[in-house]
């Protein structure tokens, strides 16, 4: 397979509000992945004061969970990518997408913040919009305000294609440090369809139809 022509990924954000009351909530979806990265690759956090952040390592990739708050989630990974010598383009930073359906994927080497304030920070402190990005779509408010809906917890009926969304998140993380971004694009914004439903044979028996008395 030919190399890909993007930089290779050596920072990876997940954006989050910190705090036990924020734990699971919808903003929190790329907390939710980088903890599922560190089970997987079993490595941990320690506390970064001067980021104000969460940092991991993992061979050669650096892992950073910003304790700032959503809205000025840009300060530390400005200050950790300027620190470890991080171009903005060799940055993935993991979100959630409001404007998205539960459990969709979109992968972006660039673009707007679309109204996220974690991102329009990061934006701003990196001094530029190309940098790769993975959304994680949550559904929208319908009826609930914005902030409700966002600061909100998944519904049980939600949480398997949460599960299953978060794992495929970390598939094309994995598919994006080995193979390439191009590679985890591919694989990431590529519709996930559901089996075919069974169909029925000459051969099924079919109820018969139960008569009223």
């Amino acid at each position: 397979m030919p190399a890909s022509p993007h930089p290779s990924i050596k920072l990876i954000v997940g954006l989050g509000n910190p705090g036990r009351e924020y734990e699971r909530t919808r903003h929190n979806v790329g907390f939710m992945v980088l903890d599922a990265l560190a089970r997987k690759w079993r490595f941990g956090y320690s506390d970064h004061p001067k980021w104000k952040s969460l940092t991991g390592r993992h061979a050669k990739l650096h892992f950073l969970k910003p304790q700032t708050f959503m809205n000025v989630s840009g300060e530390a990974i400005a200050a950790c990518a300027q620190f470890y010598k991080i171009e903005p383009a060799e940055i993935l930073v993991i979100y959630d997408d409001v404007s998205l359906p539960l459990g969709k994927l979109r992968l972006r080497t660039s673009g707007s913040a679309g109204g996220h304030n974690g991102i329009k920070s990061a934006i701003q402190h990196l001094g530029t919009d190309v940098f790769p990005r993975i959304k994680i779509g949550i559904g929208g408010a319908g009826q609930k305000s914005l902030s409700g809906h966002v600061l909100g917890k998944f519904a049980p009926d939600e949480q398997e294609t949460l599960d299953k969304s978060l794992e495929r998140v970390g598939e094309a993380v994995t598919l994006a440090t080995l193979r390439g971004w191009e590679a985890a694009m591919l694989f990431g914004n590529t519709e996930v369809k559901p089996p075919p439903a069974p169909k029925l044979s000459e051969h099924t028996p079919i109820p018969p139809k139960s008569h009223e008395t």
